[in-house]
């Protein structure tokens, strides 16, 4: 998962500068959202090879611009896609070995478990609170009442990734665990962190 960003210190900047730097290139209340169509596959494919340093394959931007397993909403300012996030619902039962423990074991019988595959911003306008307003509407979507059996949602992001994980933790997510050599990247295995939020009622197996 994902949110990639490349830090680069420069020259010391001055005081008007950094108050230039500031000023929002865009409001949020000029961002629309929208979920993703297939004539959006090769605008959102090439945002994602330069957002995120993994390479997925055609099939995967094939399915989340078509399919409805996925929730992949767009963020549009002048009609461009400036911002993605990429989810789906899991049932807990179907997770991987390595997710297992998220949820306590009599709550995790029959119950979902959101999953963000893909949350980016484009470099320009970073800083926005856009990645927070695509954030909040995944997590206004499974918090109806239709979706009460969604008792968390979690996500991967590289242990280096510490722009991604601050971001989330300012959102209340919580470190789960440690996955050494989770990610392959252009040949090299990268280490992982799993982190979770609680919804609908949900909590840890530790929870007392």
């Amino acid at each position: 998962m994902r949110l990639y960003h490349h830090n680069h210190l420069g020259p010391t900047k001055t005081e008007d500068q950094l108050k230039a730097k500031s000023v929002p290139l865009c409001s949020v209340n000029d961002v629309q959202l929208r979920f993703l169509c297939p004539d959006d596959l090769e605008e959102v494919r090439t945002l994602c090879q330069d957002w995120f340093p993994i390479d997925y394959p055609l099939s995967w931007y094939e399915d989340i611009t078509s399919s409805t397993r996925f929730f992949a909403l767009a963020a549009v300012y002048n009609l461009t896609i400036i911002g993605l996030i990429v989810a789906e619902i899991k049932p807990y039962g179907k997770l991987n070995k390595e997710d297992r423990g998220i949820l306590s074991e009599s709550m995790g019988r029959d119950a979902d478990i959101g999953y963000i595959l893909s949350l980016g911003v484009h470099r320009k306008y970073r800083q926005n609170g856009i990645g927070s307003l695509l954030l909040d509407s995944l997590i206004n979507h499974l918090t109806t009442a239709e979706r009460h059996k969604v008792k968390a949602i979690f996500l991967h992001v590289l242990t280096t990734n510490q722009t991604a994980i601050l971001f989330y933790e300012r959102r209340g997510f919580v470190l789960h665990s440690f996955l050494p050599y989770y990610y392959s990247i252009r040949g090299k295995c990268k280490d992982g962190f799993t982190y979770v939020t609680y919804i609908n009622g949900g909590h840890s197996p530790w929870t007392l």
